[in-house]
């Protein structure tokens, strides 16, 4: 999808907030475990822009993955409990892989991570005993050191191998309850983000340090979402790609406040489940 100004003039949208970082001195980073209290949890400062935020669902059909770095498809699914982890490994898994081989062409992808979101109004997020609380500030998946890191922490004594040759890592992400209305995803169209607007968050753990992206803000950044997702439909992330051709590598996104949803909306609640995707070349 070429962005024709026209073209995304006739879109429906909604004027959203979303949360960037601000400009710093120094390097963001986090700390993933409990720290003591005279250390500051994270050294992150942000700036929240209200932006227009597309609806996508008109132009879903020539959305692309290597340019948008985001798709929307239709994806039925046998799974009736999505908290019981071995329905999940056992028809989740194997759907999931299917779905983003069909979309992508890959010869070969592996199911390596999911994580739970649910809205807990007035929680913490990492509260023992529900799950992880939306993503309310926009963030890249991986870096270019943490995405070849991936490959090698998941898959062995193949993962060097496997790294000569072209590789993604995609995220499919699904309501499991629906209509959702509640803290939908913002994701922003990779051809307008520019390499410098990527800044490096580092997350450290107890025996490693980790790394994700930030966003700073860029007036060129457009924005897209799709209202009212369904349970058979789900969205593809494009987290990484070592492919270096112009394609899409990068697509920041983030969870954001609908100024028009309903006050009664359900809560959002859904699953991400992260994906290695290997192609022949």
């Amino acid at each position: 999808m070429a962005l024709q100004m026209d073209t995304l003039a006739a879109l429906p949208k909604v004027n959203g907030p979303v949360v960037y970082l601000a400009r710093m001195d120094e390097t963001p980073h986090s700390y993933a475990y409990p720290v003591p209290p005279e250390i500051p949890v994270t050294n992150i400062v942000t700036e929240t822009r209200t932006v227009d935020i597309h609806d996508m669902r008109p132009i879903a059909g020539a959305l692309s993955l290597d340019r948008e770095g985001f798709a929307l498809i239709n994806s039925p699914t046998a799974v009736r409990d999505f908290y019981d982890v071995d329905e999940l490994t056992r028809v989740c898994y194997p759907e999931t892989e299917r779905a983003i081989i069909a979309a992508t062409g890959a010869t070969r992808a592996k199911v390596f991570d999911h994580t739970h979101r649910r809205r807990s109004w007035g929680a913490q997020d990492h509260t023992p005993g529900i799950p992880r609380l939306p993503v309310a500030r926009i963030h890249g998946d991986y870096t270019e050191v943490s995405g070849p890191q991936r490959v090698r922490d998941i898959m062995g004594e193949e993962a060097e191998a496997l790294l000569t040759r072209r590789f993604a890592i995609i995220n499919l992400w699904r309501p499991i309850t629906a209509p959702l209305l509640d803290a939908p995803l913002a994701l922003c169209h990779a051809q307008t983000v520019a390499p410098d607007d990527l800044v490096t968050h580092n997350l450290i753990y107890r025996d490693r340090v980790g790394e994700i992206f930030a966003m700073t803000h860029n007036p060129a950044h457009r924005w897209f979402y799709a209202p009212a997702m369904r349970m058979d439909e789900a969205l593809l992330l494009k987290c990484y790609d070592s492919e270096r051709d112009g394609r899409a590598r990068f697509m920041p996104h983030t969870s954001f406040e609908d100024p028009t949803a309903p006050a009664d909306r359900l809560p959002r609640e859904s699953i991400e489940l992260r994906v290695l995707v290997f192609f022949d070349q």
